[in-house]
């Protein structure tokens, strides 16, 4: 793609600016350059469509620890899209006890010190960790 080439649609950005876009293109001495792109019409919608996905399991998975068949500490994982194999290595658990530990009777009996790590490693406190919102506002 030349230089000139790079999208410039005027397609309403839901990331509220905060993400600056751009692309690689090719300049008029055949180097690539990075340049900056009000976006295309179709990288947005999916970027949206993602993110809706994203928002979606996030509901589900508040609306599971709600009802008791998950533990708070799922809703954060998903929050934070973290899968227990990663949240493990991050907060010093093994996987396997990381999967234990979505289930809300094993979690409602973790010491302090555990819960401490998983607060740690999802940018989180221990209270925090213990329950999640009523409403779908995530954190």
């Amino acid at each position: 793609m030349k230089v000139n080439d790079v999208p410039q649609d005027d397609v309403p950005d839901f990331t509220e600016g905060w993400l600056k876009k751009g692309n690689y293109a090719l300049d008029d001495k055949g180097k690539y350059v990075m340049v900056p792109s009000k976006g295309w019409v179709v990288d947005d919608m999916v970027n949206k469509m993602a993110y809706d996905e994203y928002q979606d399991k996030v509901e589900e998975t508040r609306k599971a620890v709600l009802a008791g068949q998950k533990s708070p500490l799922a809703y954060y994982m998903e929050l934070r899209q973290m899968v227990p194999k990663f949240l493990g290595k991050t907060a010093g658990i093994a996987t396997f006890r990381v999967k234990r530990h979505l289930r809300p009777e094993i979690f409602a009996k973790l010491k302090p010190d555990v819960l401490d790590s998983y607060a740690k490693a999802l940018s989180i406190t221990r209270e925090e960790l213990k329950i999640v919102p009523q409403n779908n506002n995530p954190t």
